[in-house]
């Protein structure tokens, strides 16, 4: 029977080739603490080739879509989307576990009329991997923004991972948009809505196998910030600028077009300073020295998951800002594919 206190609910998995952990995922949704009668479960697996379709057609509640062509994430959700008919549609990836009241703490916000999207909280579980401890500390950053954005006014760019929206609000992303998460959101937030940041909704995945394919990921990430800047370069005009356009000057133009340009001056800077013996800035320089130079030594380790944890400190730092370079060189070039790369996980 319908439960009239919750509204319906889709969650919208798309899976491309992740037979491997499907029926992990797909015992995680039943385990959710939602109301079953209000909750649709829909897998998307276009251009599988393991058999995932096969895997999940005939389970309970479970509605699957397939179609041999790989078209990428972003075609396969746009066309998914065209079928949902649930108030609500949440969005997660096949490889990330909810945790079990995470439905509940996501749709509570739509209470609020002015709520457009809800994006949750990503956790990196390390299980003794130090590579992955230190992508666990990025994320624990990003949270950390989020939260600060959500409190002033709205979130800025919400984690693919867990992101849901009201489905009336939906617009299908343009083809060849790198990372859909980010767009989606602000999208919704350029026509007045909030999107609201509650870490009580956790999705929890494992770290990425080992730092090189870290670096993958980040390098497409701040591929599609530049290709999300020049879209929404619209917030920045004078007679538009309002609360959203600062938070999206701020904690994305500055983050990433801006800080990692100017790191390097920083440094030379430093330097020059430091040469007139002034020990502030000699400590300054020292200090920074230091951190490039543990930085460096995380080079060694580029295609292992152990690292010592002061080097995975600064290394996750600088490799941060340096894959900034690559992704406006890939943005630029034209060379980054909006396809997803299915990312090796540690193990």
């Amino acid at each position: 029977m319908i439960d009239p206190r919750w509204p319906r609910v889709t969650l919208l998995i798309a899976a491309y080739n992740e037979a491997d952990i499907l029926m992990e995922k797909v015992r995680n949704c039943y385990a959710m603490s939602y109301p079953a009668d209000n909750l649709d479960i829909l897998f998307v697996t276009d251009g599988s080739t393991d058999g995932s379709d096969e895997l999940l057609r005939g389970l309970p509640l479970i509605r699957v879509m397939h179609t041999p062509k790989r078209q990428g994430k972003l075609v396969a959700v746009n066309r998914a989307m065209e079928t949902v008919k649930s108030e609500i549609v949440i969005l997660t990836d096949a490889n990330c576990m909810l945790n079990e009241f995470a439905i509940k703490n996501i749709v509570r916000h739509y209470k609020d009329p002015q709520v457009g999207a809800v994006a949750g909280e990503k956790h990196v579980v390390a299980k003794g991997n130090s590579a992955g401890k230190g992508e666990g500390l990025y994320w624990r950053y990003e949270s950390a923004l989020k939260k600060l954005d959500s409190e002033l006014h709205t979130v800025v760019g919400a984690a693919g991972e867990l992101f849901s929206l009201r489905t009336s609000l939906y617009r299908p992303v343009k083809p060849g948009t790198i990372i859909e998460d980010f767009v989606l959101s602000m999208d919704i937030a350029t026509r007045g809505y909030r999107v609201i940041y509650e870490p009580q909704a956790i999705a929890s995945e494992e770290p990425s196998a080992n730092l090189l394919e870290e670096w993958k990921r980040k390098v497409r990430i701040c591929a599609g910030g530049f290709q999300a800047i020049v879209q929404f370069s619209y917030l920045l005009r004078p007679a538009r600028f309002d609360l959203v356009s600062f938070q999206f000057l701020s904690h994305r133009l500055l983050r990433w077009a801006v800080v990692p340009f100017i790191l390097p001056v920083i440094l030379i800077l430093s330097a020059m300073l430091a040469r007139d013996g002034s020990s502030f800035y000699q400590y300054l320089f020292w200090l920074q020295a230091a951190g490039y130079s543990l930085a460096a030594m995380g080079l060694l380790y580029m295609k292992r998951s152990k690292l010592p944890p002061v080097v995975s400190v600064a290394f996750q730092f600088v490799m941060m800002n340096a894959a900034a370079y690559a992704g406006l060189y890939r943005y630029l070039k034209g060379s980054q594919s909006a396809v997803w790369e299915k990312a090796r996980r540690a193990a």
